[in-house]
């Protein structure tokens, strides 16, 4: 390792990016810190605490303790234009989206790198739990770089950075990847740093608290409509409050009343209506994946991956084949709440092979 290559490390104020910017001083990097601020709040003025003024102070002792520059950057302005409005333009669109995939692609590995690398550093780490692998090829040729997960399976983050491309897997560091949450925190207290002991952040950074409905609400109330609520043959249950406000495979919050539970199976945007059936209607085994992004190189015949579709999700085998600017995924066994608008990874083992969107089908389609 070549000492005092110059390293940014986004510091969120969390355990994981300190513990991120301790090693890699430990290393013998020169390491500066950067936070990003969103200075958003909600209508009775609570911020969020990832990425808000705590965020910023507790990332600002951190740097102190280490003794590294620390500025922060305003990211305003990109995250609306990047994130919220696809967030809630999904959600109007009957789409659950996942905003944690574009910040990464636009924001922290986009934006952010790029200041990184203005401000003269060979790298941009963060505190994700992810690995970078890199490896050799024949003399005179460039080095392949793989995306694989982290050792802590339980607190993996590779489903969310499968949009990294070669060139920004080369200027990347996870430091955290190699440990556990339990580990970050030892290393923690190793390195005297206070937050050792800070309970993780919110999953979707820039919400004061974790009431999308009520963040949406805000940002797109007079486009919120009530519709009708419909069974899987048509016939009229009962009244939703807004197809923006639900979910495939959601139970919760449907106001009916009936002699089996009822699930959301779909959502037609176009009628502004919610089709609900039983859970066993809520299961699907083949959808198609828009916007494909490969780590190395595209598919080029039809292979059997593991896929995740949502980050809580298990990953299953599937036959996983390119089409044209798409691709056709066929679970081998039907998968609970498959939902438009969230990431389908692909998996080869431990490696990430690449991802997409998650597209609506028609129902032929998705019970052939």
């Amino acid at each position: 390792m070549n000492k005092r290559k110059r390293v940014v490390v986004a510091m969120s104020g969390g355990v994981d990016s300190a513990v991120a910017a301790a090693l890699l001083m430990e290393a013998g990097y020169e390491v500066i810190g950067i936070t990003m601020c969103f200075n958003l709040k909600d209508s009775e003025g609570k911020k969020p605490s990832c990425c808000g003024i705590q965020g910023i102070e507790d990332a600002r002792r951190v740097a102190y303790k280490l003794g590294i520059r620390h500025y922060v950057l305003n990211m305003q302005k990109v995250l609306k234009e990047r994130v919220i409005k696809d967030f809630c333009q999904e959600y109007l669109n009957g789409r659950t989206p996942n905003p944690c995939v574009r910040c990464n692609q636009y924001i922290k590995f986009g934006v952010l790198l790029k200041k990184a690398i203005a401000l003269g550093a060979e790298y941009l780490a963060t505190g994700h739990y992810a690995r970078i692998e890199i490896r050799k090829k024949a003399k005179g040729e460039r080095q392949n770089y793989f995306l694989g997960k982290a050792k802590d399976k339980n607190k993996d983050q590779s489903y969310f950075l499968y949009r990294l491309s070669q060139r920004q897997l080369r200027s990347i560091l996870f430091p955290v990847g190699d440990y556990t949450k339990d580990e970050v925190r030892g290393l923690a207290r190793r390195f005297n740093l206070a937050v050792a002991d800070k309970p993780a952040s919110q999953e979707i950074c820039f919400l004061p608290d974790t009431d999308y409905h009520a963040f949406l609400k805000k940002q797109i109330d007079s486009h919120i409509n009530p519709g009708p609520i419909l069974d899987t043959h048509g016939q009229l249950l009962g009244q939703h409050r807004g197809i923006a406000l639900y979910t495939i495979g959601q139970r919760q919050g449907l106001g009916i009343a009936y002699g089996y539970p009822l699930y959301v199976v779909r959502i037609d945007a176009k009628q502004n209506s919610l089709i609900v059936g039983r859970k066993e209607d809520a299961y699907e085994k083949n959808f198609i994946v828009k916007e494909p992004h490969f780590i190395l190189r595209p598919l080029k015949k039809k292979v059997v991956l593991f896929v995740k579709i949502r980050y809580n999700h298990k990953e299953m085998p599937a036959e996983v084949s390119l089409s044209g600017r798409k691709v056709k995924v066929r679970f081998k066994r039907p998968q609970f709440a498959v939902t438009p608008g969230q990431s389908a990874v692909f998996y080869d083992r431990d490696v990430v092979v690449g991802g997409g969107i998650i597209e609506c089908l028609t129902a032929d389609e998705k019970r052939a």
